[in-house]
């Protein structure tokens, strides 16, 4: 497809972006990632402040993009990096809460499939389903990574929701009833993204809170100290 640059992204050349992508959901996380890891950087789009950047990272070609939060953000943004932008692959790297006492702090989760009761996939694609999955080979890469870098991860099943605060919502019901073991906000739309454009996506994660123990992180803890979870992604390459 042409129509670029687009609404929401100022690059007008889709060669600018690389067909490996990580998104965290925070642009200053990108910005931090594209400064701390990679070489040679360019700044693609900053429409929105929602920032882009392409580099270099041992010699592989990667682009790091911020996805703002929630399904309607990361969902326009990884749509057009796909459909717009020949993009093949999109790793999120985001923050989540724990709901099992098994996740603390800055534990590294790779999700393996993710619940939500969100009307995204719907209404974009009309998919029924509340569970959707990773691409196998991308999340079995992540896992690789980890395991040659020696960090610890546990796969497991997160929901993805629409809302941040709800005082009706009893997130108990979500663990016990639909086996999710920790709570994010994006990644149900990006899955829909990739499965309806025959692309590939994935979503590596750090506990950033916990539910059970009320334990959490800082905003500048999570922009800066999230740094395990970069390194499998990055070692995919």
């Amino acid at each position: 497809m042409s129509n670029i640059p687009t609404a929401h992204n100022e690059c007008a050349d889709k060669d600018k972006i690389a067909k490996v992508v990580l998104m965290p959901g925070d642009p200053l996380r990108a910005k931090h990632i594209a400064e701390l890891f990679l070489t040679d950087v360019e700044c693609f789009t900053t429409v929105r402040n929602i920032l882009g950047y392409t580099g270099f990272y041992n010699g592989k070609r990667v682009s790091v993009m911020g996805s703002g939060m929630g399904m309607p953000s990361i969902g326009i943004y990884s749509y057009e990096l796909y459909a717009f932008y020949d993009v093949d692959t999109i790793i999120r790297v985001g923050s989540a809460g724990s709901y099992d006492e098994s996740l603390k702090v800055y534990d590294t989760v790779i999700v393996k499939d993710c619940y939500s009761d969100s009307t995204y996939a719907k209404t974009a694609f009309n998919y029924t389903s509340k569970i959707l999955k990773p691409d196998t080979k991308t999340k079995n890469a992540l896992v690789s990574a980890a395991n040659r870098l020696n960090i610890k991860v546990k796969e497991c099943r997160v929901y993805s929701s629409d809302v941040f605060y709800s005082p009706i919502r009893n997130w108990h019901d979500y663990r016990d009833k639909n086996k999710c073991l920790a709570v994010e906000m994006e990644s149900f739309a990006l899955f829909a993204n990739a499965k309806f454009l025959g692309k590939k996506a994935a979503c590596i994660l750090t506990i950033s809170d916990s539910l059970v123990t009320g334990a959490e992180t800082t905003a500048m803890e999570r922009e800066r100290l999230l740094n395990n979870m970069i390194k499998i992604s990055l070692e995919t390459l």
